[in-house]
């Protein structure tokens, strides 16, 4: 990027500090200077007149799922056109990498529903190290970092059975853990509700766990209930953190059903705890009411065993069928059971893999059921087995008063969770946008600079990202411009994908990949290995 200077800049340094006027220089891909004239910037600056706007780091997405996406849309306009010039990939302990080739069909099949599955790249990666080198090959437009995700690992080590791992797998899965530590990668994640992580005990976890810890990454957890057993389940991560010293970040964290409502403050008062016991605890969270992941979730863990080919021989059995239908009923103790808590009036069909089901997308289970002239159950049933698994959901379920709460807590950073194929939930388009318009300016549930501070420094300093997320002389210059008074997602339920209003400006490394509403085809984005 040329030598450029930006002027009438409101500056929100990322770490909370209060907002000011000023300037800044960026060159050769780094903030060179704050407060700079015109005249010290050199005359072969160029300038950039930004009109008042707030200049902030650039927006650090701490839950993406862009995996996939990267390597089809590089330029990823739904993170840049809303300011995330970085995201952390490899979330929920399913993704990408490592893939072992005796696994990549049945893997394609689990991960489909997440992050989506193209036949136009090779998976051939195998590792880590060779997934991080694909992106960097093929360019990007946002930076991307990535997490080692637990199943990929267990995969790897002693396949995809429910089976508790021996002695001997769990070394091999902390041997292969340090591997990907060190090809570069920035945390471990875990998803206890995803198949096969939920069929870990605490043995294993806490081996890995120990790794983690040593290495100084974050274990980064979908934690194995976010309903009935939240307290139980925030509990027992907790209880890592305390054994194994590891810095517990949880994923997109909630409290899912308005039959819980009773377990907020109990919950709260578990966070304080462990930071009265100095368990480092941070988490991250869209500001939303609903959630989005695939739908295949609202399956007893058990139907998963094996893999997913597995599951649709399970989904093709009529008596198989009718045991699901029973525990969905009754509910398992340990698991999270979607239609419990969200009903199947609020779980919506949001992508699916072929066009003669393509009907089913942005209705609920009642309406498909009925379409159908099936019970909801069984239609979800049918719309799974014909579209093997790939079938993503959105899933209403949360209080909006929790949302504010949890957002102003001082472990909270800003995420997407977004799910990009379909019909997306709103989040992968406006999060960061909505928290800045709604929250901030609206509903002033934060400052303006405590929410950029969430948005970047605070997620900078969890995922050890040194060089980024504050505006400071020679941290990348990641930026973003936009108007206080006029920034606003636009993304709803029905229209999701819908760029936010006023963004302004975008910079990636110091190359500007979004100016005034229209995004540069540059690739401007570096993979981060920490």
């Amino acid at each position: 990027m040329a030598r450029t200077l930006f002027v009438n800049a409101l500056l929100v340094d990322g770490r909370g500090s209060p907002a000011r006027p000023g300037t800044l220089l960026a060159d050769d891909g780094v903030i060179a200077g704050l407060d700079v004239s015109r005249e010290d910037a050199g005359s072969a600056a160029r300038i950039v007149d930004l009109g008042g706007a707030a200049l902030c780091p650039g927006f650090i997405d701490t839950h993406s799922h862009s995996d996939l996406v990267l390597l089809l849309d590089p330029h990823v306009p739904a993170k840049l056109r809303q300011g995330v010039t970085t995201e952390i990939l490899g979330q929920d302990g399913i993704a990408m990498a490592p893939l072992p080739k005796a696994y990549v069909g049945p893997w394609r099949k689990n991960l489909a529903g997440l992050d989506g599955d193209s036949d136009e790249i090779g998976w051939d990666w195998e590792t880590m190290d060779g997934y991080l080198s694909l992106l960097a090959e093929h360019g990007i437009g946002p930076n991307a970092g990535c997490l080692v995700p637990h199943g990929n690992v267990r995969m790897e080590a002693m396949g995809l059975d429910a089976r508790t791992a021996s002695e001997a797998q769990v070394k091999a899965m902390a041997d292969i853990l340090e591997r990907e530590f060190d090809a570069g990668a920035l945390g471990f994640s875990t998803g206890l509700i995803y198949i096969p992580c939920a069929y870990a005990d605490r043995r294993e976890l806490s081996a890995l766990c120990a790794v983690a810890a040593r290495r100084k990454k974050p274990l980064v957890i979908h934690q194995r209930s976010e309903a009935d057993d939240i307290l139980a389940s925030m509990e027992e991560v907790l209880s890592l953190g305390r054994e194994t010293s590891v810095h517990v970040h949880f994923s997109h964290f909630k409290l899912c059903g308005k039959n819980n409502a009773a377990k907020f403050d109990p919950l709260l008062a578990l966070l304080d705890a462990a930071h009265a016991e100095g368990i480092a605890v941070s988490f991250d969270q869209y500001p939303y009411t609903a959630g989005s992941t695939m739908l295949s979730v609202i399956l007893p863990p058990w139907a998963h065993d094996g893999g997913t080919d597995r599951l649709l021989a399970r989904l093709a059995d009529p008596g198989e069928r009718a045991r699901m239908r029973r525990d969905i009923a009754s509910g398992l103790p340990g698991w999270d059971n979607f239609v419990d808590f969200a009903g199947t009036d609020g779980i919506f069909v949001t992508s699916v893999r072929t066009a003669g089901n393509a009907w089913t997308v942005g209705k609920n289970l009642d309406q498909i059921g009925e379409a159908l002239g099936a019970d909801p159950l069984d239609a979800a049933m049918d719309i799974l087995l014909a579209e093997q698994n790939a079938v993503g959901m959105v899933d209403f379920y949360g209080i909006e008063e929790h949302v504010e709460t949890f957002m102003q807590r001082p472990e909270m950073n800003v995420c997407t969770d977004g799910l990009l194929h379909g019909t997306p939930h709103p989040r992968a388009f406006g999060a960061f946008a909505r928290v800045l318009g709604h929250y901030v300016r609206e509903r002033r549930v934060l400052s303006l600079e405590e929410a950029v501070r969430k948005m970047t420094g605070k997620a900078a300093e969890v995922f050890g990202l040194s060089d980024r997320g504050v505006l400071e002389p020679g941290r990348k210059a990641d930026l973003v411009a936009f108007d206080p008074e006029a920034v606003a997602d636009t993304a709803t339920y029905t229209a999701p994908r819908s760029h936010p209003s006023g963004i302004r400006l975008v910079c990636v490394n110091g190359e500007i990949e979004v100016a005034h509403g229209r995004q540069n085809q540059t690739l401007s984005g570096q993979v981060l290995r920490g």
